[in-house]
């Protein structure tokens, strides 16, 4: 049985990760999506929202299972007893990302592959800080997340106001 981690910190959970979930269950017998609580970056919903949120979405799947965690990705893949961690690529610069991710986790845990499925065509374009600006400036995101993700994606915009600033990369005000 071969058993593969889908981390990330889905905040919030999008179509593209949606699809790359599922076509990693098909490839593997099990397959966790873990959802990281610590990261490096501001983030929107709180560990147990995302992990909620995630869990909504594959809670017909039964080789999909979500969990949250917060130790280093190839520890987490050991104490599940996982051999594979999946990762989804967007565009070049994803490639150039993971590419280096790929090689530190194989220094840490030499018998634990990468495999990186590239996106979906229609998904290329949808990042999380994506989805979030849009849902910031009171855009349309209805395609681009289920419709339980677009609702709490409304009420926290409703909650945090105009006042806060999210963190972005680039800006689609311009």
């Amino acid at each position: 049985m071969i058993k593969a981690i889908f981390p990330g910190t889905f905040d919030p959970i999008h179509y593209g990760h949606i699809d790359i979930a599922l076509r990693a269950s098909k490839l593997f017998d099990e397959l966790i999506i873990a959802v990281y609580d610590r990261p490096l970056k501001n983030l929107l919903f709180s560990p147990s929202s995302r992990i909620d949120l995630v869990k909504q979405c594959f809670k017909d799947e039964n080789n999909i299972h979500v969990v949250g965690y917060n130790n280093l990705t190839v520890d987490f893949c050991k104490e599940q007893g996982a051999k594979v961690i999946v990762r989804g690529l967007r565009v070049f610069s994803d490639f150039e990302y993971e590419f280096r991710m790929a090689l530190a986790n194989k220094r840490l845990a030499k018998d634990i592959e990468v495999v990186a499925l590239i996106t979906s065509e229609q998904h290329t374009f949808l990042s999380s800080t994506t989805v979030k600006e849009i849902a910031a400036l009171a855009g349309d995101i209805s395609t681009m997340v289920p419709p339980h993700v677009n609702d709490k994606l409304a009420e926290k915009m409703l909650l945090i106001g105009e006042t806060k600033r999210l963190d972005h990369h680039t800006s689609l005000r311009d």
